[in-house]
């Protein structure tokens, strides 16, 4: 069957184009049912629930850790968990997301092989990276509170600053601890440990809030303070 014709019809008569975009409307506001709902259930889920969803974050942190890469001029890799790190706060909120981090911060430094590399242990947390791992608490934790609390923070725009002020704070922790542990002058730390990183990270920071964006409800679902 040629469908040729009805496709012509259906793009050039008002009729059609009337009938296009009340499906698209209807398709916008399924998708928008749907986010609503899941982060309705996530708000008044219980305690076990929550930790369940943080423990899976946790493992995603660790699985992105090791999509990672070096620099020839410092010690510290370009890995992928800070996607799961922005998103978490997103996602979980803010004391499920920093949970999240703190887990995936708390079972690494325990011993579990998932930090970048494949690495475990008290040696990692307390080494050159290790204060870009407790930037990550910080971080979903302030996303999260933003987050669950403001409804207009939800726009692109609005999680665009959310994840760069939330990879800020995790350079913050990582230069301080890195200069810490090579002795070396803060200036020095932030040369190898967050300037050779901006342009990635912001990088990072558009396709997650492209990504929050698009899950994210544009309607209260819990306890915000703006309508």
């Amino acid at each position: 069957m040629d469908c040729k014709p009805k496709l012509a019809k259906w793009f050039t008569t008002g009729e059609s184009m009337s009938e296009f975009n009340n499906e698209l409307k209807n398709i916008i506001g399924k998708c928008e049912y749907v986010k609503y709902n899941f982060f309705k259930w996530r708000f008044e889920s219980t305690f076990a629930n929550k930790v369940v969803l943080a423990f899976g974050f946790a493992c995603l942190t660790g699985l992105l850790a090791q999509v990672r890469f070096y620099l020839p001029y410092t010690p510290v890799p370009v890995t992928g968990q800070v996607f799961a790190v922005l998103l978490s706060g997103v996602i979980l909120g803010k004391w499920y997301g920093g949970l999240s981090q703190g887990l995936y911060a708390g079972i690494g430094a325990a011993g579990l092989p998932w930090f970048n590399g494949l690495k475990g242990g008290m040696d990692v947390l307390s080494g050159v990276t290790g204060g870009y791992i407790v930037g990550f608490i910080a971080a979903a934790l302030v996303i999260g509170w933003f987050t669950d609390r403001y409804v207009r923070s939800r726009s692109f725009t609005g999680l665009m600053v959310m994840m760069v002020f939330g990879i800020g704070v995790i350079h913050l922790f990582g230069v301080i601890q890195l200069a810490a542990v090579l002795h070396v002058s803060v200036q020095t730390a932030i040369e190898k440990g967050s300037l050779p990183f901006i342009a990635v990270d912001v990088y990072k920071a558009m396709i997650a809030a492209a990504i929050a964006a698009a899950v994210t409800p544009g309607t209260a679902y819990g306890d915000e303070i703006d309508p």
